[in-house]
């Protein structure tokens, strides 16, 4: 009889989705903000998710939060969507590349481990081998282009990953609700947080958005925040921090190819070579995970 699998499929298809789907949502929301302010946006995106993912639990029968899993999830949604997602926006919105706020994200296994020492946590040798590995991949990537990230939006690209990764570590010790609940409730609280910070902050939308404005919305929604944040949540819960994080290796990559296949960039030698160590590392950081989950 064979013995269960190591590389389950939900397990594959979350972390595509981590790698893929949010690789491209870095040029997405660049695209989303010629048409939509940037806090407005992102409130809009998570609202619209949370509200279809909330109802559909619901009539499936979901149990309806608590309060005290209404007060981790909001917490939790405060510090990954609004101040890491929003902060992301913001940034892009003040001139930043998409590519480079791509980059920042390689910023958040460092501080996921850094959060680790908080709850006692300690990393392997592996994992620590392939955050360096990583950090060097990424300044390889981006050797030679021409980074011109404000002052403000390289702060608001640091913030938004301490932000993240401390959210992310700190979701694990907290009474969430059971399931993608605890994804809906996150994007509900953390979008009207994102939308009180777009009144107060004078945002309005001066003309109807065009068509790749709705495109660039509807994506968000449902490939960017149903599907790949769901995939996150679901990855913080079943793997080690660090596996989970190592999306922040791959999507500058992604972000990259799609610069060449939609923007008609030039990938060098050095890019060529810089890809082929953000994988060597994303294994590394991934083989403590596999090895823990060995049968017994």
């Amino acid at each position: 009889m064979p013995g269960p699998r190591r590389f389950p499929l939900p397990l594959i298809a979350a972390f595509f989705a981590l790698y893929v789907i949010w690789g491209s949502t870095y040029l997405v929301i660049r695209i989303g903000i010629e048409s939509w302010p940037p806090l407005m946006l992102a409130g809009i995106r998570f609202i619209t998710a949370g509200v279809l993912m909330y109802a559909y639990l619901r009539w499936r029968g979901a149990p309806a939060p608590t309060w005290p899993q209404w007060r981790s999830a909001g917490l939790i949604g405060i510090l990954l969507l609004t101040f890491g997602n929003g902060a992301v926006s913001v940034a892009e919105h003040t001139g930043v590349a998409s590519g480079v706020a791509a980059l920042a994200v390689a910023t958040v296994p460092l501080f996921t481990l850094l959060c680790g020492y908080f709850w006692g946590q300690r990393n392997t040798r592996l994992e620590w081998a392939g955050i360096v590995l990583g950090l060097i991949g990424i300044a390889m990537l981006n050797l030679g282009s021409n980074l011109q990230s404000s002052p403000l939006g390289a702060a608001l690209l640091i913030f938004a990953a301490a932000a993240w990764a401390f959210g992310s570590v700190w979701s694990k010790h907290l009474p969430l609700p059971q399931g993608a609940m605890a994804s809906a409730a996150q994007m509900l609280v953390g979008g009207v947080v994102l939308m009180v910070g777009s009144v107060l902050s004078g945002e309005r939308l001066e003309a109807m958005p065009p068509l790749k404005g709705w495109f660039a919305l509807f994506y968000l929604i449902g490939f960017g925040s149903i599907i790949a944040f769901n995939a996150y949540m679901y990855l913080l819960k079943n793997v080690r921090p660090a596996a989970a994080t190592s999306y922040a290796y791959v999507n500058p990559a992604v972000a990259v190819l799609l610069g060449i296949v939609f923007a008609g960039e030039t990938i060098g030698i050095e890019e060529a070579l810089a890809m082929l160590v953000i994988i060597s590392a994303v294994v590394l950081i991934g083989l403590p995970q596999w090895r823990r989950q060995k049968p017994q």
